[in-house]
């Protein structure tokens, strides 16, 4: 599919989804609700809890179609679910990307592509067309982050 079909597919995927996330803030400030982080280069090194993630709670996240979302545009180790093709396969996530990494990419991938369609799951500011269940509210909380990062650091092959 050509690039401009592909981004309009993606976005069509995330406005179904109920999610369209405007450019971030120039820095990470802790929003009304929210832990703050710090951003160091392409990561967020520090955990954004005291509590190591649980990877069992993070596989049933990122499997869970109406929570996680991941799976409407990613492929991964779910035989038993529909899976997108819009974005990188999870599988060999854990290789391809440090703890810290792949925090930042769940927190607000923007800050890497700000043309990137991924949601931003720790942001309640400066969201446009936000389906009502996520107005005001990340999507996923600080803990449950932490949990699909543990998760997603499983993934080595």
């Amino acid at each position: 599919m050509p690039s401009r079909c592909r981004r309009r597919a993606l976005a069509a995927a995330a406005a179904a989804a109920g999610l369209w996330i405007a450019a971030p803030p120039a820095l990470a400030e802790p929003q009304v609700g929210l832990r703050g982080y710090e951003v160091t280069g392409d990561a967020i090194v520090q955990p954004l809890t005291g509590t190591p993630g649980d990877t069992a709670r993070g596989q049933r996240i990122v499997g869970n179609r109406s929570l996680g979302l991941c799976l409407l545009c990613h492929r991964g180790p779910f035989p038993d679910e529909a899976q997108g093709s819009l974005a990188p396969d999870l599988a060999g996530a854990g290789a391809r990307w440090s703890e810290g990494q792949l925090r930042l990419r769940i927190v607000d991938a923007r800050r890497l592509n700000p043309a990137t369609i991924m949601p931003s799951y720790y942001r309640s500011d400066g969201l446009e067309r936000v389906g009502s269940a996520w107005r005001n509210q990340p999507v996923l909380d600080a803990q449950q982050i932490e949990d699909v990062v543990a998760f997603l650091r499983t993934l080595r092959d």
